[in-house]
Order: C-alpha cells, then sequence, then structure tokens
C-alpha cells in the first residue's frame, strides 16, 4: 500500500487558496478543516467556499467535517465535489446510515476519532468506511504538538483492518512533519495530513516529498 499525503489548507493563506492549492499538485489530497465554532472552538471554510475549492483543486479533496448534526450536513458537502468525507465519532447519531448514503453519492466515507476516544468501537463496523482518521492533536486548530500515544491506537486499528482483510486507509491528522513521519507510518497509517509543515516550509513540494519518503521506508503493512 503506498503512502498518500494530504496537506491540511487550515495552514494555507486564506486568500489566495487558488495558489495554495496550486503549490500542493504533488500531494494526493487537500485536506479540507470545515469546523462551526460549536463542535470545536473554531471556525473556518462553508459549502460556498468548499465547493469552489473542489472545482479549482488540482487534487482530490478530502473533507473534514468537525462540526454539529454531520448526518444533516455531510450530504451537503458531498455534493460540493468532495472526493472524501470526513465526520466525527462524537458528533454522528447514526454512522452506518450516514456512510452508506456518502456511498450512495459516489463519495467515500470516512470516520474520525478525537485523542481521548476509543477506537474499539469500530471494530465491528470498519467495512462500512473507506478511512479512519485518527486525530493526534485536539481537534480546532493547527500547529499542535504531536500525541505519540495516540500510535497505540493506530496499531491496534491496523491489526483489526489487517485481521478482517480489508483495505480500509488510516489517515493520521495533528503534528505530521519529517520528523514524526516514520513514527505515524511504522504503526500502520497510509494516508498522513500535514498542514504548518508543508505550509510553513519554503518549498511546499519538498516537504511533501520529504514526508512522503520517510514515511514510505517505514510503513507497515
Amino acid at each position: 500500500m503506498s503512502i498518500q499525503i494530504a496537506p491540511s489548507i487550515l495552514s494555507a493563506d486564506f486568500v489566495n487558496l487558488e495558489s495554495e492549492l496550486k503549490t500542493i499538485r504533488t500531494a494526493d489530497l487537500v485536506h479540507v478543516d470545515v469546523m462551526d465554532h460549536h463542535f470545536v472552538p473554531n471556525l473556518t471554510l462553508g459549502e460556498p467556499v468548499v465547493q469552489r475549492i473542489c472545482q479549482v483543486s488540482p487534487i482530490p479533496v478530502d473533507v473534514h467535517l468537525m462540526i454539529e448534526d454531520p448526518d444533516r450536513w455531510a450530504p451537503e458537502f458531498a455534493r460540493c465535489g468532495a472526493d472524501s468525507v470526513t465526520f466525527h465519532m462524537g458528533a454522528t447519531h447514526a454512522p452506518i446510515r450516514l456512510a452508506r448514503q456518502l456511498h450512495d453519492m459516489g463519495v467515500k466515507a470516512c470516520f474520525a476519532v478525537r485523542p481521548a476516544e476509543p477506537v474499539e468501537p469500530l471494530f465491528d463496523i470498519l467495512d462500512e468506511f473507506d478511512m479512519i482518521l485518527i486525530m493526534t492533536v485536539e481537534p480546532g486548530f493547527g500547529g499542535q504538538k504531536f500525541l505519540s500515544n495516540q500510535m497505540d491506537k493506530v496499531r491496534r486499528l491496523r491489526d483489526q483492518i489487517t485481521a478482517k482483510g480489508l483495505d480500509t486507509h488510516i489517515q493520521v491528522d495533528g503534528g505530521v512533519s519529517p520528523a514524526t513521519a516514520a513514527q505515524v507510518a511504522k504503526a500502520g497509517a497510509d494516508v498522513l495530513v500535514a498542514g504548518s509543515a508543508v505550509y510553513g516550509a519554503d518549498n511546499p513540494a519538498e516537504a511533501i516529498a520529504a514526508i512522503r519518503e520517510q514515511a514510505q521506508s517505514a510503513f507497515r503493512a
């Protein structure tokens, strides 16, 4: 399984998003954080901006919903043109129904787990999701310190995916950089979200390549 890099535009210049998207064209996905100032203490982008991002992005758009009531709103963001939509364990009331609705719309369905939440409740429903996102920071703001204690969670999840013969991806978001990429991939994650490590670099393309190289060489299948 090859490593995918998904730069987060949370660390980009919001006034120049189209040009910022062009600087990460060598990545696999662009990670778009949608926050509602209720589920998390921050406010970012709504549907009109996400729709425009989907229209101009040179790579597929991975929408991460950190919002209340994703059962209502996730399909709306799918209609914006997203390739995948992620919603949180602590926000959805009917995760399987929502995942199947997104699949019916031709969009990948992904489930997110915050640092204090266990991953074990997902083990029996892994086959309903294309990807599980393990947060290695508290959601809401970029630039936070990487929580290495979440790697045990990634390892347990990878063991379950392998045991069940699934091709579910594991995404890690928070504090990913060339310095932490190998640790993340060795635990079993294959989709790495990096914000400030990419957009804070002098050359985003070189930062993407460095993260990919470190992760690919360490990945635990």
